[in-house]
Parts: structure tokens; C-alpha cells; sequence
């Protein structure tokens, strides 16, 4: 089984390295799931920091894992080092405090999944996702505080965070290696639609060609021609 966690002598006690895609199960040992985690969070007592570097997976194999860190009798630090997508940031959500990397990044977006069927399957399948929508919401509004309208909005978005950022709204507590001086300062926040009109607005556009001139049409310079007449 693939270690995901190791000693270290700070005031942290232990620290785990949450490192990969987030699965029910793992059968070559390169994703992380509910059940090896459990093992090596368990294995030992006293505070714990967990790095997380993920791109996301399995929204109940990340619902476990966030339980079992709220759980946790000791202390959690959450440090965010690469990225944490997805059901990623929520199992970050569980931390007692939530660092991040001054070059780490997070991402919220709904929950999706493949449904095939009748219409009624489908139906079932859309209102299966609303409700587990409002569960990662819960996470999220838990730690930041932030309304549930605008974490849906921020969701519908797919909205990606720098450490900055995160810690203004509320999901992380301090950016890495900054003094505390600095942690004010703005960072930055862009969703899909917004970068998308942005690289939209940067192409060239297409000039608009005057209309081409035609002449005066032959009826009209006959009608002309009579009214110089008379």
C-alpha cells in the first residue's frame, strides 16, 4: 500500500501527504481512497498536517475523507502546496486551519456525473446532483461563512482562487511563507465565462466594409431626366 504519510519533529506532530486522484478504491495504488487514508490517519495519535495537492475524484470518497478529518481528536492543519480541485477543497475544508502555498491554487465547481435512460432517469439523475450540490455548499459555507447564493453562483461558475484570494473569502487562513504584514494584500479570482469573454474580446474583429456604391438605379435617373425637361 502506498504511504501517505511520514514523521517529521515540529509542533505538527505528523504529517500526510494527500497526493493524487480521490477514489472509492484504489487497484494500483496511484489514487487515494476513504479506506487507506482511515488506515494512516489512524495509525498514530497527536496533531496532523496534511498536504494536499489533488485535482479532485469522488465526491463521497471526499465526503468520507472530510468527515474523518473533522473527526480527527488532534489538531488538522490543511496546506495546500499544488492545487486543490474540486472534491479536493472539500475534504481542505475540514482543516482547523487552512494554509496555502503562495503559488497554490483552488477550484469549486458543481458536481457532475454520466446518466443515461429514460427521461425519469434522467430527471432522477439532475435531482441527485442538486442535493449533492448543497451538501459540498455545506462545507463551504461552514468555513467561510460566505452566503449559500453566492457559493452556488461561485460553483455554477467554476471559480479558481489564488491564495490571496481564498483567504480573503474565507477558505484558507494565510498564505504560506508571507509575513503577517502582507496577508492582506488582493489576490485573484477568474471563473470559465469571464476568461472565455476575456480571450473573446482579444480577437481581432472584423472590419466592416463600406457599402459598395451601385450607382443610381435606371428608372430613377429616367424619372430625373423628364423633371429637367419640363
Amino acid at each position: 500500500m502506498r504511504k501517505f504519510w511520514n514523521w517529521v519533529k515540529n509542533e505538527e506532530g505528523r504529517t500526510l501527504y494527500f497526493d493524487g486522484y480521490i477514489a472509492q478504491d484504489s487497484w494500483f495504488d496511484d489514487e487515494i481512497s476513504p479506506k487507506q487514508f482511515k488506515a494512516e490517519l489512524t495509525a498514530s495519535k497527536g496533531d496532523v498536517a496534511v498536504w494536499i495537492n489533488s485535482p479532485g475524484g469522488d465526491v463521497f470518497a471526499a465526503s468520507q475523507i472530510y468527515n474523518m478529518l473533522k473527526e480527527y481528536p488532534g489538531k488538522v492543519t490543511v496546506k495546500i502546496d499544488g492545487i486543490a480541485a474540486s472534491a479536493a477543497s472539500v475534504i481542505a475544508m475540514a482543516g482547523d486551519e487552512v494554509y496555502m502555498s503562495p503559488t497554490g491554487m483552488l477550484m469549486i465547481h458543481n458536481p457532475s456525473t454520466a446518466i443515461f435512460g429514460e427521461a425519469s432517469d434522467l430527471e432522477s439523475g439532475i435531482a441527485m446532483l442538486n442535493e449533492v450540490k448543497e451538501g459540498i455548499i455545506n462545507a463551504y459555507e461552514h468555513k467561510t461563512r460566505l452566503s449559500r447564493v453566492k457559493l452556488a453562483h461561485m460553483m455554477d461558475a467554476e471559480t479558481w482562487f489564488s491564495a490571496k484570494k481564498a483567504v480573503e473569502l474565507g477558505f484558507a487562513d494565510k498564505v504560506l511563507y508571507e509575513p503577517e504584514q502582507e496577508q492582506s494584500d488582493e489576490g485573484f479570482i477568474f471563473d470559465k465565462v469571464t476568461v472565455t469573454n476575456a480571450l473573446r474580446n482579444k480577437l481581432p474583429r472584423a472590419k466592416k466594409e463600406p457599402p459598395e456604391d451601385k450607382g443610381i438605379p435606371y428608372d430613377q435617373l429616367v424619372k430625373r431626366l423628364e423633371l429637367l425637361k419640363h
